[in-house]
């Protein structure tokens, strides 16, 4: 009840867009909403629940001390998913790319804690790794549960490793966090170091498209995003980014990417991180994190990297961030893209900064009741909860069909490029 009461006095103070309006108004945008939610399939592109479990002080890496049957210490457990109306989520796999390394098994503990997370609540979840699994998933009242890969860092530049994630069960890889791989740039690292992709970067493209996992463009650079749209065969997906356009952050994805992504079929899934979405937020945090991640790049470890920005953040300011903030972004996406180009990908979990009335996995019907005070019809919201990023995925496993009849698995080798004398 207090929960309900708090999504509704933020609604209250939501953005300058939206205009006052009373108590009866609230309640009708967000019985609609909830009702809606429940005949769609909602899929958020991003939260980061395995990573909380490794890094939960009371007992790392501990999927049973971490009870999701019971309130957690982060934004995720079943009973606020229930009450959000979550219907499909990838859990992202994330591993910081900043230190020396190693990758490798990070990435794959970081796989198997998903994986243990999905099998120990087979009341809520259920393992999906393609759109009909998603969909039967949702008729049988269950979490379809998907992985996505946060960064490149893993394949420790081996397509090889490539192939083995796809095996257990990754559906998307972002192809840079916030620091550069080897073969592709973030936009968070300046300066840049590969301009884009390089040609072992763009061959990570053309065999994920032969497997079929999603390209994910989510802190890439935009030279990576130009690049990486060049040469897919297959709808590119941002599991968790909003629009530059709307605010000037490097994170962000700028307005003539959002162009091209009717040609590519692909989806931007917004995020709701406070920094991506307030532009103040980002006026006062970007020194600031660029200071922080020079720190963690210099990091003996990936832990220790992790440790450094996670305390950074605790200490940073915050400008107050609103539920209709994020709904000027995905209202800009639709304007820029079109409608068929914009998806829901939270970030729970992977930050500590929200919009007022949306900081945890219960909250979605509160942004859709935003978005339905400001005028989109049921349809649209449809494709905004999921028929977007389903129909690209769907897309992609048709692509992927097509590529593993024509061509086999990829024997490039990475070549670190050569140095000056």
């Amino acid at each position: 009840m207090r929960a309900a009461a708090a999504v509704l006095f933020a609604l209250t103070l939501a953005g300058c867009a939206t205009a006052p309006r009373d108590a009866a108004s609230e309640d009708a945008a967000l019985q609609h909403a909830r009702k809606l939610l429940r005949s769609t399939i909602l899929v958020d592109g991003h939260n980061d629940l395995p990573y909380a479990i490794r890094g939960f002080k009371d007992a790392p890496g501990d999927v049973v001390a971490y009870d999701l049957r019971k309130p957690t210490p982060g934004d995720t457990d079943l009973a606020r998913l229930r009450a959000g109306g979550l219907g499909a989520q990838f859990w992202s796999v994330y591993i910081p790319g900043e230190g020396r390394g190693p990758f490798a098994r990070p990435q794959l503990e970081q796989i198997e804690i998903a994986r243990r997370i999905i099998a120990r609540y087979p009341e809520a979840f259920r393992f999906a790794t393609t759109v009909a699994e998603i969909r039967a998933a949702h008729r049988a009242g269950r979490i379809a549960s998907m992985l996505g890969m946060e960064g490149g860092y893993g394949l420790e530049n081996s397509l090889g490793a490539l192939r083995a994630y796809y095996d257990l069960g990754v559906r998307y890889m972002a192809l840079t966090h916030n620091a550069h791989t080897d073969w592709a740039d973030a936009a968070a690292m300046v300066p840049a170091r590969h301009d884009g992709l390089t040609p072992f970067g763009e061959e990570v493209v053309r065999e994920m498209n032969r497997l079929g996992m999603l390209v994910d463009l989510s802190h890439a650079a935009p030279s990576t995003m130009s690049d990486a749209l060049r040469v897919t065969e297959a709808p590119v997906i941002f599991s968790h980014s909003s629009a530059r356009g709307v605010c000037d952050v490097p994170r962000n994805v700028p307005d003539d990417i959002l162009r091209e992504l009717p040609r590519n079929g692909g989806v931007v899934m917004v995020t709701f991180v406070a920094g991506f979405i307030n532009c103040e937020v980002g006026r006062v945090t970007q020194p600031y994190m660029a200071a922080l991640r020079a720190r963690a790049a210099a990091a003996p470890t990936p832990e220790d990297a992790a440790r450094i920005m996670a305390e950074g953040r605790a200490a940073m300011p915050r400008p107050r961030t609103t539920i209709g903030m994020v709904a000027d972004h995905i209202d800009h996406i639709r304007r820029v893209a079109g409608v068929d180009h914009v998806g829901i990908g939270g970030d729970f979990d992977g930050n500590d900064a929200w919009p007022e009335g949306l900081e945890d996995v219960s909250t979605y019907p509160a942004l859709f009741a935003e978005l339905i005070r400001r005028g989109w019809t049921d349809a649209d919201l449809r494709k905004l909860a999921g028929e977007n990023v389903l129909r690209a995925m769907e897309r992609t496993e048709q692509v992927a069909a097509r590529l593993q009849r024509e061509r086999p698995a990829s024997t490039m080798v990475f070549t670190p490029p050569a140095t000056a004398p």
